[in-house]
């Protein structure tokens, strides 16, 4: 039987999938995928024409410089979390939903060569995407895994920093996805992570009024849910932080947290 996660998980591999398609041949078409378009593509909760960028590579300035095009066509974020998340030469990076690989190429510029970065994601052509564009930038610090965000195929304390781009919203277990940041993080590891948040007062049926789950909107946790989640978690020092908004009452946001070291 076909559960409602399922389903979720369905629609949002069929949308990233056409996306990962779109950005591969180049294809920059309104209601399709552009620098503008929203988390997940057109048609969902981006701006159009001259309204300010709240979603894709536009968010990144100068920091997406010189990254393949593809990686900045296949950008689908409300954020930057290589930036938010303030890495360190020699650290070891995870980036969720890790999509045409912009946040692991710029998350291995900065770790440098003596760090490295892994990206997951459950979409082939994504992964496909990702690791041709890893290849034309020349990054030999980075590996691309296939896999949920819910289960991912990290071992126990490989990584020193979490990141992820406007996706965790996206997941129809989030506390399975907040306990699996948890596991993989080393003891003193902290999570940097740019998501769509939605302010308490909105219940889950207003969330959904304003936009799509494959439209990043809908699936939003509150700013309350986000940090009860993480404290459930095992987590510390979790704080959410609104940066703009991207629909009535939802919002960008910097999460970030901490494993304790002990």
């Amino acid at each position: 039987m076909t559960t409602e996660q399922d389903q979720v998980r369905a629609q949002v591999r069929e949308r990233y999938a056409a996306a990962a398609n779109a950005a591969a041949s180049g294809l920059v078409a309104e209601g399709e995928i552009s620098p503008n378009a929203d988390c997940c593509g057109g048609g969902g909760c981006g701006p159009s024409g001259a309204q300010p960028v709240i979603f894709g590579s536009g968010l990144y300035g100068a920091d997406a410089a010189a990254l393949p095009e593809t990686a900045l066509l296949a950008s689908l974020g409300c954020g930057n979390p290589t930036a938010v998340a303030e890495l360190r030469a020699g650290e070891r990076v995870l980036d969720l939903g890790s999509g045409g690989g912009i946040d692991v190429l710029l998350s291995a510029r900065r770790v440098g060569p003596t760090g490295f970065v892994y990206g997951v994601d459950m979409t082939d052509e994504m992964l496909d995407l990702a690791r041709r564009n890893a290849a034309e930038a020349g990054a030999r610090n980075v590996e691309f895994r296939k896999g949920t965000i819910e289960a991912l195929p990290i071992d126990d304390g490989a990584v020193d920093v979490v990141i992820s781009n406007c996706v965790i919203n996206l997941s129809a277990d989030k506390p399975a996805v907040l306990a699996e940041m948890f596991r993989v993080l080393a003891p003193g590891g902290r999570v940097g992570v740019s998501d769509v948040v939605a302010e308490d007062h909105l219940t889950p049926a207003q969330r959904a009024e304003r936009g799509s789950y494959v439209g990043c909107v809908a699936g939003a946790l509150s700013k309350a849910e986000y940090l009860q989640g993480l404290a459930a978690a095992g987590f510390a020092d979790a704080e959410v932080t609104f940066t703009h908004e991207v629909a009535d009452g939802m919002h960008g946001a910097i999460v970030r947290a901490v494993k304790p070291a002990r």
